[in-house]
């Protein structure tokens, strides 16, 4: 996590598996391929947050994402974020979502495990059904395709702002590189702590 200033603005940038919430007047930032960044905000307590997650995974196809080890850790990472946002004063009821990412973009690694997953997807899936049984409002998404994404959360109007990264190789590959690196570790967490609830379905 790092601070840069925008506008005379303090910019929060995060990274996978970080998160942050605020009640100042900040922006925050994150570079985004097959992970998804979920932007919450309560207008009335003026908090805004986001996280920046990729489901973990095996060699398996995940079936019930919010029962699962994939779903625990993005359920986790969720978790997290909305209980650091009332800390500083919002509300569940009064919470809504924009929720920015899912791109194909690990699937384009030289691995061939992750040749077979559309991991993106498959965070698109989470992360809608987490909402919807949270019963925390979609305002706005921008999901999916092929392009990463660069996004900043705006406190002053809950505006975000959104990029594509596009025709940029070096900037694609090391994005690509950080996700895979954060994908593996993500997998031997959750696996090392012995999540007791886990619905497969193996692959053909």
């Amino acid at each position: 996590m790092g601070r840069i200033e925008f506008n005379q603005r303090n910019v929060i940038m995060i990274g996978p598996g970080q998160h942050y919430a605020t009640a100042k007047n900040e922006v925050i930032k994150t570079l985004l391929g097959s992970c998804v960044a979920v932007c919450l905000f309560d207008p009335k307590a003026e908090v805004i947050g986001m996280n920046h997650f990729l489901l973990a995974a095996d060699r398996r196809k995940v079936t019930q994402f919010l029962d699962s080890r994939a779903g625990y850790y993005g359920v986790h990472a969720m978790e997290i974020l909305i209980n650091a946002m009332l800390k500083l004063g919002a509300q569940r009821q009064y919470l809504q979502s924009k929720i920015f990412g899912g791109a194909n973009v690990l699937s384009l690694c030289a691995d061939n495990i992750l040749n077979h997953y559309d991991i993106g997807g498959m965070n698109i899936d989470f992360v809608r059904q987490f909402l919807k049984r949270e019963q925390i409002p979609i305002v706005s998404e921008d999901l999916g395709g092929h392009s990463g994404r660069i996004i900043y959360f705006d406190p002053t109007d809950f505006s975000v702002y959104r990029s594509l990264i596009e025709n940029k190789y070096e900037e694609i590959v090391s994005l690509q590189d950080e996700e895979y690196r954060y994908f593996n570790q993500a997998s031997e967490d959750i696996h090392s702590a012995g999540v007791p609830v886990v619905i497969w379905q193996d692959t053909e």
